[in-house]
C-alpha cells in the first residue's frame, strides 16, 4: 500500500464541473435564506459576531495547526486538517442551531457573513498555516498554490452565487419565500450525492486510508465544536448565543475543500479522505450535539428573534 502522500485520487472533470455547479447552487441556496436584515442584523449583535468571526477564521485555525503537530499526521492529512478548518460554515448550520434551541438569528447571520469573508481569508489563511506547518510546507511547495488562483476559483462558486441569490432574495421576495426550503434541501441533497460520488469513485483508497484520518478527522471536529463553545462562553456570550456559535464554528463546508482538493491539488490522496470523512462524520456529531441541546431550555432564554432556518 503506497503512502497517503503519494496517491492521487480520481474524479471524472466532468464529474468535477458538476460538484463546482452544485456548491455554487449550494451558496446560491444559502443567499435566498438570507435577507438583508441579517446583515443589519448585526449591528444589534456586534460583540456576538466578533467572537464568532474571531472563533472561525483566527483561533479554529491555529488550533488545528496545533493539533496536526501534536497527532504527527502526515502533511497531506495535515494540509486536509488545515484546509477544512479554513472553509467557512454551511446552511446546514442554520438547521441545527434551530434543533439546538440556538440563536438562529445569529447563525444565518454567521453564516452569510463568514462566507462572504472567505472569499478573501480562506485562500490566504490555508497558504499561511500551511506554508508554516514543518512537514507539510514542503508539499505545499511542490504543488505551487497561487492563492490568488485560489481566490478566484472561490469567488466563482461562492461570491457569484451567493450575490445573485442576495439579489434573487430582494427583486422576488415573493417567490423566493414560495422555493426558498426546495432549493435550499435539493442543493444539500445533491452536495452530499456527489460527495458520495467522490467516495465511491476510490472506494479503495477510501478503505485503505480512511483508518488514519478517521481519529484525527473525530478529534478535530471535537475540537471544532469545543473551539466555538469555549469562545463563546470565555466572552460571557449567553447560552442562547453560545448555542449558535458552537455550532457555527464547529460545521464546516467540506463539500467546498473536496472541490478544492480536486481542482487545486490533484486529488492529493490525504487530503481528499480528510476532506471527504469529513463532510459524513461533521453531520453526524453536529445532528447529535443539536439533539441533545435541543432537550434542554437556553439558560436565560431570551425573546427568539425571527427564525427562518
Amino acid at each position: 500500500m503506497l503512502p497517503v502522500d503519494e496517491i492521487r485520487l480520481n474524479f471524472d472533470p466532468t464529474a468535477l464541473a458538476l460538484l463546482n455547479g452544485v456548491l455554487a447552487f449550494l451558496m446560491f441556496g444559502i443567499a435566498l435564506d438570507t435577507r438583508i436584515e441579517d446583515f443589519k442584523r448585526v449591528a444589534r449583535m456586534p460583540w456576538a459576531m466578533t467572537v464568532g468571526i474571531a472563533a472561525q477564521f483566527l483561533v479554529l485555525p491555529a488550533v488545528t495547526y496545533g493539533l496536526t503537530l501534536l497527532l504527527q499526521v502526515g502533511p497531506s492529512i495535515a494540509l486536509g486538517m488545515i484546509l477544512v478548518a479554513c472553509c467557512p460554515p454551511g446552511n446546514v448550520s442554520n438547521i441545527l442551531t434551530h434543533r439546538a434551541r440556538g440563536n438562529v438569528a445569529l447563525s444565518v447571520s454567521m453564516t452569510a457573513i463568514s462566507n462572504a469573508i472567505a472569499i478573501v481569508v480562506m485562500p490566504l489563511n490555508f497558504a499561511f498555516w500551511g506554508g508554516m506547518h514543518p512537514t507539510a510546507s514542503s508539499l505545499l511547495q511542490s504543488i505551487s498554490l497561487d492563492p490568488l488562483e485560489m481566490a478566484g476559483h472561490i469567488i466563482l462558486i461562492i461570491g457569484l452565487p451567493f450575490v445573485l441569490g442576495l439579489w434573487c432574495a430582494h427583486r422576488f421576495s415573493e417567490a423566493t419565500q414560495r422555493c426558498k426550503k426546495a432549493v435550499r434541501i435539493l442543493s444539500f441533497v445533491a452536495l452530499i450525492g456527489f460527495i458520495i460520488g467522490a467516495i465511491a469513485g476510490n472506494w479503495r483508497f477510501f478503505l485503505d486510508y480512511v483508518g488514519l484520518v478517521l481519529l484525527a478527522v473525530a478529534l478535530h471536529d471535537a475540537l471544532a465544536f469545543a473551539t466555538g463553545y469555549v469562545c463563546a462562553r470565555a466572552t460571557g456570550l449567553a447560552d442562547y448565543e453560545r448555542r449558535a456559535l458552537t455550532i457555527e464554528v464547529g460545521i464546516r463546508n467540506a463539500g467546498l475543500g473536496l472541490v478544492l482538493v480536486f481542482s487545486f491539488f490533484g486529488g492529493l490522496g490525504g487530503m481528499a479522505v480528510v476532506a471527504g470523512v469529513w463532510g459524513f462524520w461533521d453531520i453526524i456529531a453536529g445532528l447529535a450535539l443539536a439533539s441533545w441541546w435541543g432537550r434542554k431550555k437556553p439558560q436565560a432564554s431570551p425573546q427568539l428573534q425571527g427564525e427562518h432556518a
